[in-house]
């Protein structure tokens, strides 16, 4: 069981592909209405930690307990019910409206009516400001705008917690604030944010706390004044000094 204040937990979790160990004796606590970042070089874990929070990657020791459940295959659908994710490449179905994208998973999941879906998937539309899109498809939008859709459709399935897999990564730069002004105004709302990103900016800004991680492992965590001003660890300061030079 989980402390009052916590809803994730990490206990020496461990993952392999093959050879690979691509997560090493994994602990981390992470408290509800956090906003924790986490951040590392190319192939450090970051992704597949997100990933194993929701099940789409198993971990292979150890174990993980969200909102008081060990995560399994009979819990599964009980966590994924409240973890909304947020993935790289929108995963928008190409074929449908903004709208239809939005009401498909409350209508089949929550049992909601057509009419219950859309007046929600119309109010989180304009929570991140592109409600007159909704008739529209993916295909028609920028890469900013289907990134909201994509948050917007994750909010509808109203989580505890939503899980962001390098949000911007795949946006032109442009667009990339137009994502992060969103995730800002969503972090003050008290949901528990766990994001993967490079963007130092916006954890310097949003973040309660950093985690640093390089070859599977968790190197630092901190209170991101302290990370990015004063990180202990060489590994960590490293990679701060290439990625903050520019």
């Amino acid at each position: 069981m989980l402390a009052k204040d916590e809803i994730i937990a990490f206990h020496h979790v461990n993952k392999w592909y093959g050879d690979f160990h691509a997560l090493k004796d994994i602990n981390l606590t992470i408290h509800k209405g956090e906003r924790l970042v986490i951040c590392g070089p190319s192939g450090s874990g970051k992704s597949t930690l997100i990933r194993c929070i929701n099940g789409l990657e198993q971990y292979d020791s150890g174990e993980i307990i969200v909102r008081d459940h060990l995560l399994d295959p009979k819990s599964l659908h009980v966590v994924r019910g409240k973890v909304g994710m947020v993935f790289q490449h929108f995963n928008l179905f190409p074929h449908m409206t903004v709208l239809d994208n939005l009401t498909l998973a409350p209508r089949r999941t929550l049992g909601m009516s057509k009419a219950d879906a859309e007046t929600l998937a119309k109010q989180y539309l304009a929570r991140v400001h592109i409600e007159h899109q909704a008739d529209k498809f993916p295909g028609q939008l920028s890469g900013g705008q289907q990134q909201r859709v994509a948050i917007a459709r994750s909010l509808c399935m109203k989580p505890d917690i939503l899980l962001f897999d390098e949000p911007t990564s795949a946006l032109d730069p442009e667009m990339i604030h137009e994502v992060l002004d969103v995730m800002k105004e969503l972090a003050d709302e008290g949901i528990t944010m766990v994001c993967v990103t490079h963007e130092m900016g916006f954890a310097r800004k949003v973040a309660d706390r950093v985690v640093f991680m390089d070859e599977g492992e968790i190197v630092e965590i901190a209170p991101p004044a302290h990370l990015f001003d004063q990180p202990q660890n060489l590994r960590t300061q490293s990679f701060l000094k290439k990625i903050l030079s520019y």
